[in-house]
């Protein structure tokens, strides 16, 4: 599966730039973090960043008014929701948790199972999606259309009035500015030793080590951008089968994408179903050695932490992968 992912990766590799550097626009990569490769139909530019700010917090963008993508991943909430899951229009609740849209540029895959392809895959779903903002594409074109501040935006940044695949690519420009990196962590790892406290210190060594957390929360992210089974919810009496219900793949049953570390102490409730309340409890179930069942991940067995050991492990996740950087962006102005 790993190496699947990884092949994916290559082939695709060819179609991005190797730097944020595009028109008038330097991404600043943090601390931590490796440089981000951009779509090349895809540039970042000052105009439309800010264009994709304004369509992210926008609720216009539901059949309401009330839904914007904010609503399930707002800045005040490690960009997530503070919620088990995700809720739409009318108050209607998903069966998953909204995961964060922190360093989500970095991500081939989008969505928990992976359904979507780079952030600009994933843009238009939850507009599309019944519970969430309930809109067809067209309807959602037709609307924003009728905004002269958005059509003389779309004017100015794509040549165009406002398109489905504008809007889609507006966006996914915006989120690869959240970025999330300059952590303790980082700057430990760069030689302050100063950076982490001595329980944080003792927390990294369980987490490389004996915790074997770094196995799948590899890399400056803390995520392999893979997927994983660790037997969350399949034994309900109806599973979210996760990535198989993608690929049809046997050895995908129950697997659901790493998400990053990357402010970690913001984002509770966790997992794909939001049913571990806290790190403490995240902490514990790995300790157990997750939930056994035929597709449980072959990197998952009992840790037999001590106490001290799970407490400076839950230190090291707080402090160490939280930036004072942290990308608390406030929402824009919206265009009339």
């Amino acid at each position: 599966m790993r190496s699947l992912s990884i092949a994916l990766l290559l082939l695709t590799a060819i179609q991005f730039a190797e730097t944020g550097f595009s028109q008038d626009y330097q991404l600043q990569i943090p601390l931590g973090l490796k440089r981000m490769r951009i779509p090349r139909d895809n540039s970042l530019s000052h105009n439309k960043i800010e264009l994709g700010k304004q369509l992210y917090f926008d609720g216009r963008l539901s059949r309401d008014n009330t839904v914007s993508c904010s609503s399930c991943h707002d800045p005040q909430k490690g960009w997530s929701n503070g919620a088990r899951f995700a809720t739409g229009i009318g108050g209607q609740v998903g069966g998953r948790s909204a995961p964060t849209i922190i360093n989500a540029g970095y991500s081939y895959y989008q969505f928990w199972d992976g359904r979507a392809l780079h952030v600009e895959g994933q843009a238009l779903g939850p507009v599309q999606n019944p519970i969430e903002m309930d809109l067809t594409l067209e309807e959602l074109v037709d609307k924003l259309n009728t905004i002269d501040g958005y059509r003389k935006q779309f004017r100015e940044v794509f040549g165009s009035d406002v398109t489905s695949d504008g809007i889609a690519k507006a966006i996914g420009a915006f989120e690869r500015t959240v970025l999330s990196g300059n952590a303790p962590v980082d700057q430990f790892k760069a030689g302050d030793t100063s950076a982490l406290s001595e329980a944080a210190q003792r927390g990294r060594r369980v987490f490389f080590n004996k915790g074997h957390c770094s196995a799948c929360h590899a890399g400056g992210n803390f995520s392999d951008g893979g997927f994983h089974n660790l037997g969350i919810g399949i034994h309900a009496e109806k599973p979210d089968l996760g990535r198989f219900n993608e690929t049809k793949l046997g050895g995908d049953r129950g697997a659901f994408k790493t998400p990053t570390l990357r402010e970690i102490a913001r984002t509770a409730p966790y997992m794909h179903d939001g049913s571990l309340a806290s790190l403490e409890d995240v902490v514990q179930f790995y300790d157990k050695g997750a939930n056994p069942n035929p597709q449980l991940d072959e990197e998952l067995f009992p840790l037999k932490l001590s106490d001290q050991e799970k407490a400076d492990l839950v230190v090291f996740l707080k402090e160490g992968l939280s930036s004072k950087d942290y990308p608390n962006i406030k929402p824009p102005q919206l265009p009339q």
